[in-house]
């Protein structure tokens, strides 16, 4: 097993990565001293597949757990659910000591952790996620939150998980478009901070898509390794954390205009990442070769590049505009240098986003 550590005082934890380690959650949880009484929010589908097992390791160490389901996909990651999910805790009787484990990819890790951000102002949470893109991104980091109709998490908290639990072989029942979404999150990790892993992902991709375990270990270790490095250094986006958001400002509002229904998040970020390549070429801030190496790995991934609909260039950037990332409506782009090094770049003017946008996205010449 692995253990990488996320280094924040107080709210240090550690991030567990291995195979085959799913029921070793419950003895896992005994050092922390939570209440009896614990709250599993999943989904149908993920706790189908691992919820019995899950549960059993949990009341073999004697807690008392109580299962909270919601559907399955990221237009219910909103505030109605958040609700729902809260008179749910409130049934079962989680006290302050009480902790939420929250079992599923990003919406249930960011909802879930949401929730107990908020409940009785704030309770402990515990990740288990099962998919890549919540495995390498969403369930390190504190970043909790919901969707509203008019952007992608602009309601949420920062709440750092008291631990979270990494199954690799949690992927192996995973859909393969989900795979290939959480595919573009580690290949980010590879453009904003290292260009050695960029290239071992280049090079092993047969393995990877393979499901080799030494192959998932690797990157999901990598991924979670730089992350946890930005955050220690920047826990609320301050400065050097925002990197993380590579592709993001596009991405976001590719999922906002088209509803959160269709394209996955990593599918989203996939097209964001082309997107704001290509831009930074346009402002002579990276060399055309390097943008399409991006590209071209991400293709080889089976990740989209340009959208399959055609989107509108003024709905996607009042989408950008309202996006928490803007400042003082001014956007803000994480914008790749070379394969391994990025920058925070403002005051990009709306001609040239229109141009990029049109090169990628957008139906607009």
């Amino acid at each position: 097993m692995t253990e990488i550590r996320v280094d924040l005082g107080q709210r240090s934890y550690g991030i567990f990565i291995g195979s085959g380690i799913l029921e070793g959650i419950g003895e896992k949880l005994g050092p922390f001293g939570f209440s009896p009484k614990i709250a599993l929010v999943s989904n149908p589908t993920v706790f189908g597949l691992y919820g019995e097992r899950v549960l059993r390791a949990l009341r073999a160490e004697g807690y008392e757990v109580s299962t909270v389901l919601i559907p399955d996909g990221e237009e219910y990651k909103d505030l109605l659910w958040t609700y729902y999910i809260l008179g749910e805790l409130l049934k079962t009787g989680l006290d302050r000591g009480s902790a939420v484990l929250a079992l599923g990819g990003g919406v249930i890790g960011d909802i879930a952790g949401f929730v107990a951000s908020i409940y009785m102002r704030g309770i402990s949470y515990i990740q288990v996620p099962t998919t890549l893109l919540s495995q390498v991104d969403s369930s390190v980091g504190g970043k909790t939150g919901v969707n509203h109709p008019l952007g992608k998490n602009m309601i949420g908290t920062f709440h750092q998980p008291r631990l979270v639990w990494i199954d690799v072989e949690t992927l192996r029942t995973l859909p393969g478009r989900e795979f290939l979404a959480g595919m573009a999150e580690v290949i980010k990790y590879g453009v904003i901070r290292d260009r050695g892993f960029f290239d071992y992902l280049s090079a092993r991709r047969e393995d990877i898509l393979d499901l080799e375990d030494d192959c998932l270990t690797r990157i999901i270790s990598r991924s979670c390794e730089i992350k946890a490095d930005v955050v220690s250094r920047d826990e609320r986006e301050a400065g050097l954390r925002a990197i993380l958001n590579y592709g993001h400002t596009v991405g976001h509002a590719i999922e906002t205009v088209t509803g959160y229904r269709r394209y996955l998040h990593g599918e989203a970020v996939a097209m964001g990442m082309a997107c704001e390549a290509e831009l930074s070429v346009r402002l002579g801030v990276m060399e055309e070769g390097e943008s399409r190496m991006i590209r071209e790995l991400i293709e080889r991934y089976g990740l989209p590049t340009a959208s399959d609909v055609d989107l509108d260039a003024s709905r996607l950037l009042e989408a950008m505009t309202i996006d928490k990332k803007a400042v003082a409506g001014r956007l803000r782009f994480v914008l790749p240098e070379a394969v391994g090094r990025v920058r925070i770049q403002e005051g990009v003017s709306e001609e040239d986003i229109r141009r990029a946008l049109a090169g990628s996205v957008t139906d607009e010449a």
